[in-house]
């Protein structure tokens, strides 16, 4: 078929090829954040109801850094918590608002602290103001909760007390404390017989939705062939046409095209 080896047609063609690679590339994109998603999803399940294990089993010493694979693992932990090294997380959602997360350390037996994030408070009605933080529990706290990696560091400097995200180094050089290179989420926290313990707003569970992602992956790889089949298509009808102004001009009877079927509200527009 000439026609398809004219120079627009051909440039067509290369232009659908272009998009047909694209989507393939696109749909691998969007398969792999897929993959992702059900890697994390995985993991928050395998761990997150579990029974809680010892911190020095899966963390025996402090510096370590938590293995990816280990996030949210539940652990417990006993010692005392550091009161007047209490940092407050800001800009942190909960609910669709934003407030602060509460972050203390729980220096442990042998000299080592553990980050605990006990919550989420809301913020004070002035930007200046201190929000109301629920006192931290004194003496002896037995707690439970999910390991997590530390966050990125955003490179602000903010007032003494505040954080701008859970980055364990800037943690440390904030406290003074020798942190373990993980934080906890608090689940609960169990102090002495009798002892009243109030704590901040408890924080989400961990989204697990897998999202659009596998959607859209299919999605594009079924319009990688679109473009090529319509130049395909588009080829073939100038083909046609050009075939019948052929025969027209030498006087042959052109090819019968099949009746265009009559439909009833065809004929009562007629």
């Amino acid at each position: 078929m000439q026609v398809m080896f004219s120079r627009r047609w051909l440039t067509a063609l290369v232009v659908a090829i272009a998009f047909a690679v694209a989507c393939v590339f696109l749909g691998r994109w969007q398969w792999h954040r897929h993959d992702a998603k059900v890697a994390r999803a995985d993991r928050i399940n395998s761990h997150y109801y579990a029974s809680p294990v010892p911190l020095q089993t899966v963390l025996p010493t402090t510096g370590e850094s938590l293995p990816r694979s280990e996030e949210w693992t539940r652990v417990t932990a006993t010692g005392t918590y550091a009161d007047g090294n209490l940092q407050l997380v800001r800009n942190r959602p909960n609910d669709g608002v934003y407030g602060y997360e509460v972050v203390v350390p729980l220096d442990l037996p042998g000299g080592a602290s553990l980050l605990v994030d006990r919550g989420w408070v809301m913020n004070a009605n002035q930007a200046a103001e201190r929000p109301d933080v629920p006192a931290t529990p004194k003496g002896r706290i037995t707690v439970t909760g999910w390991l997590r990696v530390g966050e990125p560091s955003l490179g602000r400097q903010l007032p003494p007390g505040q954080l701008a995200s859970i980055n364990v180094p800037e943690a440390r050089r904030a406290t003074g404390a020798d942190l373990y290179g993980t934080y906890l989420i608090l689940d609960r926290e169990a102090g002495s017989p009798g002892q009243t313990i109030v704590r901040p707003t408890r924080l989400e569970p961990p989204d697990t939705d897998l999202g659009p992602h596998l959607a859209y992956a299919v999605q594009w790889w079924l319009a990688a062939p679109a473009g090529i089949v319509l130049v395909f298509v588009g080829a073939r009808r100038e083909w046609r046409e050009d075939r019948l102004e052929d025969d027209l001009a030498a006087g042959r009877t052109p090819v019968p095209v099949r009746a265009r079927k009559v439909r009833i509200w065809d004929e009562e527009d007629a």
